[in-house]
């Protein structure tokens, strides 16, 4: 048999169970919500109940995507790099991402909570690059409706298979938490072993940014690749000399340079990790003088407000 008495307190409660979950779920604490809307959908007793289950998820969904657009539109984004550093692999970096959000726009926000990183990252690019309020609720509603709405229909069409699913856990309880520990090891493994990988691949040598600078003044200056994602170029401006690119574009735009030419990677995302990516691909290409710089944007913007503080200096009168 089911296990009743779980089934009814989910039944009873199960909007309150829904919203609160989606809610903590979309403000980015790793709560998996998919086994309760499909358990919830399961106990659905019809289209009145299921509709109940999925404004719950809307609102708790919209709520929190409102907060992240504000904080994007108010902090930029600082708000996308505290969000790569909370990952476990903060090496795998939001630039891809919002650099797909930036070419798809709304569209984006249809299949945002789907998608897994992405989803993280569409409601602060959204505010971020200024998209119009109306537009964005409409979008991430809608976004929210299918990827919730989906859930909860296939748990109500399939709740003769979740009812003898809860049964058999019920029945076999060490064996399914066993099986449940495993998996979630699994899980964990594959993010250790691939922020170990990432790690190895950090160790190769960097290039600082007082170094950059000298190197730009010389006569043979080096090649920046500025991997940056287009909103935040917009946002904070241009490097001088740097050739704005994304990664999966790298090899097309240096299939002319030499394979001796100096070049320099620089993103704005934790750990240097699109350029430490793009400076490996480069060297495996041929181009031995590649390098990341390190720190990336915020080292660049250090840099430069310590010199235009310097020369402010030397500007002022001196006195008596």
């Amino acid at each position: 048999m089911a296990p009743e008495p779980l089934l009814a307190g989910v039944s009873q409660h199960g909007v309150w169970l829904v919203f609160g979950n989606v809610l903590m779920q979309q403000l980015g604490l790793p709560v998996p919500v998919w086994p309760t809307l499909l358990v919830v959908g399961s106990l659905a007793a019809g289209w009145l109940d299921l509709a109940g289950a999925l404004a719950a998820a809307v609102l708790a969904a919209m709520l929190a995507d409102r907060l992240w657009y504000l904080l994007g539109r108010a902090h930029g984004y600082k708000v996308l790099a505290l969000l790569c550093r909370l990952s476990i692999n903060p090496g795998s970096c939001v630039t891809s991402t919002e650099q797909r959000f930036v070419r798809w726009g709304a569209v984006s926000l249809l299949a945002a909570k789907f998608v897994p990183g992405f989803s993280a990252v569409a409601a602060p690019v959204a505010g971020l690059v200024r998209m119009p309020v109306a537009r964005f609720t409409l979008a991430a509603a809608s976004g929210a409706a299918l990827w919730a709405g989906l859930a909860l229909l296939l748990g109500w069409l399939l709740r003769s298979q979740v009812a003898g699913l809860l049964a058999w856990m019920q029945a076999h309880g060490v064996v399914a938490l066993l099986a449940l520990g495993v998996a979630l090891g699994l899980w964990l493994g594959s993010k250790v072993w691939r922020r170990q990988r990432f790690r190895r691949l950090a160790e190769m040598p960097h290039i600082e940014v007082d170094e950059l600078l000298s190197a730009l003044g010389s006569d043979a200056p080096p090649r920046v690749l500025d991997f940056r994602a287009p909103a935040l170029i917009a946002e904070a401006g241009a490097i001088a000399r740097a050739t704005p690119v994304e990664l999966r574009h790298l090899l097309r735009t240096v299939g002319g340079w030499p394979r001796d030419a100096c070049i320099v990677t620089l993103c704005a995302c934790p750990e240097d990790a699109t350029a430490i990516r793009a400076a490996h691909l480069l060297q495996r290409r041929g181009f031995v003088n590649a390098q990341p710089l390190r720190g990336g944007h915020e080292a660049w913007l250090a840099a430069q407000g310590a010199r235009d503080g310097a020369a402010s200096g030397l500007r002022e009168p001196v006195r008596a």
